[in-house]
Order: C-alpha cells, then structure tokens, then sequence
C-alpha cells in the first residue's frame, strides 16, 4: 500500500504581533493572532477569516512547536475549521533574518504541519474524511502553505 498527496490548495495567512507570554515549562511561549488571508486552489479557495491563531511553543530561537487554529470562508460560501499542529526549525542565522522581517526561501528551513479540516456543508464532507500535510514558510507577516491531501 502506497501513500499518495494530492495537492489541495495553498493557503497565504495574515498574521498581527505575536504576544509573547513568557517561559514556561522550558519553553518560551507566545500567542500569534490570525487576522486574515486567502485561499486559493482547485479544490479549495476563498478567505481566511480574522478569528484565530498560533500558540507557540520555542525551545531556543531554532525550533517552534506550532499550534494553529482558525477558519476558512469558501468563496461558495462553506465555512470551514482549520486545526494545525506541526513544527519550524532553522539555523540561528534564518531565524535572526526571519524576525528581522526578511524574505527568506522556505527550502533552507524546515516547516511542516499535519492539517484537520472540518466542514457542516455537505459540498465539503470530502475534507472531515482527510487528512493534510502541509510544507511552507514564513516572511514578514504572512505564512504561506501549500496544502496536500493524504491519500
């Protein structure tokens, strides 16, 4: 038996300032508002709404523990939750450039989330019986991912 990944969409989120909450547990802790963005792809596009966001987790400055939700208004009108976890780890040197505000190539970090997606509109049952990887980056305010169903 083979795993397959079918290419979804790609989702572009806004983010605001992160509030950065302290050390806890060993780990720095902020909480990172979703504030927007688009969606857009074959199977799934509209817009990313102003609710929601990303409770980090940093163990030094190299490698964050992501834990997203938030939700999608398709341009059909479905909404849709987004619940995401997954981990960034880079070198010391791409994270200073990255919260610098710097446009750094995705390729030279890793950044991958595993995806739930839930939906109450019939048009969408297809994304409550899935499951989603997804592989992006991070520049300035906005993360893009490109988003793959596991078949």
């Amino acid at each position: 038996m083979t795993i397959a990944l079918e290419e979804i969409c790609t989702f572009i989120v806004e983010l605001a300032r992160p509030h950065e909450i302290g050390e806890i547990a060993g780990a720095a802790r902020r909480i990172i508002p979703i504030v927007g963005g688009t969606v857009v792809g074959a199977r799934l596009s509209g817009k990313i709404l102003n609710v929601g966001a990303d409770w980090q987790s940093m163990e030094g400055d190299r490698l964050a523990h992501l834990d997203a939700r938030y939700a999608v208004e398709t341009n059909d009108g479905a909404l849709i939750e987004v619940s995401s976890q997954g981990l960034r780890h880079m070198s010391t040197d791409v994270a200073r450039r990255i919260a610098s505000g710097e446009a750094v190539d995705p390729g030279s970090y890793y950044m991958r989330t595993l995806i739930r997606l839930q939906c109450g509109d019939p048009r969408y049952g297809w994304v409550n019986e899935s499951l989603f990887l997804a592989t992006g980056g991070k520049s300035g305010t906005t993360v893009r991912l490109a988003v793959y169903r596991v078949g």
